[in-house]
Formats: C-alpha cells, structure tokens, sequence
C-alpha cells in the first residue's frame, strides 16, 4: 500500500459543469476533442477536467499525493473513475471556466505520468444532481456519510495521484 506525500484541501466554483486540475505550464489547453463525454473524466495534454451537474455551484477538493496506489476509501461515493496523465512539470492547478486557474500548495514528487483515481459524493440536502454524461439525465445518487467533507458544499471531490512512470 502506498504512503501519503502532500494532501491540500480547497473550495472552488464550478462553471460550465467543468473542472479541471491542471498542469500549470500547460497554458491554456483543454481536453482532447475526442474525449468520451459518457465518462466523468475528460483527459488531455497535461490535465484533466472532471464533468460536474449543472446544479453543483461550489465544489471541495481534497487532493492527494502518494508514494503507489492508495487502498480505496471507505464509504460509499455516488462515482469513481481513473486516468493517466502526463504532468510535464507536475506543478498543478485547479481550473474552472469562469474562474481560471488557482495554484494549489500539492507537492508531487517530480514530473512524469501519474494515475489520478477521482471520487465524489454529492450534497444529499442540497440536491437533486442530474447527470452531465452525454446521453445521461439520469438524477444522482448522493449517499450520507460526508457531512464534514462537504462542509455545506454542494459537491466534494477526492483526487489521489501517484506516480506511474518517470
């Protein structure tokens, strides 16, 4: 089991159903055109952009950095999915549409291609949350259990990163 490096927290508001965490020397890219808007992750060039309801205005992030894929986090989560991502520099920001890009204290141990497992629940009291997907309406599950995480946000996002080739 891996060990935990950094961790960092922040709250950001989510515009245009996307957010994204970012190289910070990658400009302005975005995800591939041909990303599959049927997953939750959309990847590209040094970044990825999680697809989030249009209902949810303010998200927390808690990100953290580990030595080798982390065990599972207890609890039940309304998603999870996986990536690989290059991060040229793996100086990372967090990205919204309105708001730009804020840098985040997360330390990475060095560039290179990391794997990024994003979970998140949504607020049970503040809900119903329609699916994003392309194709989906479906309303989302938002299982209890994670009243202090979303400290009365609407959505709370876990991203654990670790390193997978130099």
């Amino acid at each position: 089991m891996g060990r935990l490096l950094d961790s960092c927290d922040a709250t950001v508001s989510v515009s245009y159903r996307l957010l994204g965490l970012v190289d910070t020397t990658m400009g302005s890219e975005t995800f591939d055109d041909d990303a599959d808007r049927t997953k939750w992750l959309l990847p590209g060039p040094g970044l990825v952009y999680l697809q989030v309801p249009s209902e949810v205005g303010t998200a927390v992030i808690r990100l953290e950095s580990w030595t080798t894929a982390p065990a599972l986090p207890p609890g039940r989560w309304a998603g999870r999915e996986e990536v690989e991502v290059d991060l040229p520099e793996g100086e990372l920001g967090l990205q919204t549409v309105d708001g730009g890009l804020w840098d985040i204290p997360l330390v990475l141990p060095s560039p290179g291609t990391y794997r990024m497992r994003w979970q998140w629940v949504f607020n049970p009291d503040a809900g119903p949350f329609t699916s994003p997907l392309r194709g989906c309406s479906d309303v989302l599950p938002t299982p209890a259990g994670h009243d202090a995480a979303l400290d009365g946000k609407d959505q709370f996002c876990l991203v654990q990163i670790w390193r997978t080739a130099a």
